[in-house]
């Protein structure tokens, strides 16, 4: 059975955000807001997380996991990008981006792209998800609670405790969360092709 933690959106609780950090150390799973829509977090290198979440979301080797981060600081320790990049990411940061880039050799390889060595990294605009950053000090193995069958991503946390309460280990709910994931720019090749429009800004990628 899932745990559950309330947290104010502008000043979460330090003891649940403690708990909440306690269990992605210990290897469990979470459900979490953020400045787009809910996300399933572990922590870095947690192999059972990963597989969790392809299970919870029937997905493929293909996929892009993300690594949410704390600050630009902290993302550009995984990731290896060029002058002209990294202003273009920069500028977008924090906010309701996901970028997919070249990893670096401190990325787990299950986490990349099995053909292309890339990686998806995000920087939030959510009081919530600095504070579980703050508290874990590494960024988090993301990915959209978006689940199979559904149009939309789960915005509700007592709903999404009730639908995975035996497949997470904890969720995270501040109240109102957003419907639309990220939207997803690839600079893989070094220029940015948008291939997923969400709820970030497409109009500077274009």
């Amino acid at each position: 059975m899932a745990q559950y933690y309330d947290v104010h959106p502008e000043n979460p609780q330090r003891r649940s955000i403690g708990k909440a950090v306690d269990i992605v150390r210990g290897g469990g799973l979470i459900a979490y807001p953020t400045d787009s829509c809910f996300a399933l977090g572990a922590q870095l290198g947690n192999k059972d997380g990963i597989e969790r979440i392809r299970s919870i979301r029937k997905l493929d080797d293909r996929h892009h996991f993300t690594l949410v981060c704390e600050s630009f600081a902290q993302l550009g320790q995984f990731v290896h990008i060029n002058t002209a990049v990294f202003r273009a990411i920069k500028g977008a940061t924090p906010g309701s981006y996901t970028f997919i880039v070249p990893a670096s050799d401190e990325v787990p390889r299950r986490m990349m792209h099995p053909k292309k060595k890339t990686v998806g990294v995000r920087i939030p605009d959510h009081t919530v998800v600095h504070a579980l950053l703050a508290e874990l000090g590494e960024p988090l193995l993301s990915s959209t609670l978006l689940l199979p069958g559904h149009e939309e991503p789960m915005t509700q946390g007592w709903d999404i405790k009730e639908e995975l309460d035996h497949v997470v280990d904890a969720v995270i709910d501040s109240g109102e969360c957003g419907t639309e994931p990220t939207t997803v720019v690839d600079f893989s090749s070094g220029e940015p092709e948008i291939i997923r429009y969400g709820a970030g800004d497409p109009s500077r990628f274009e």
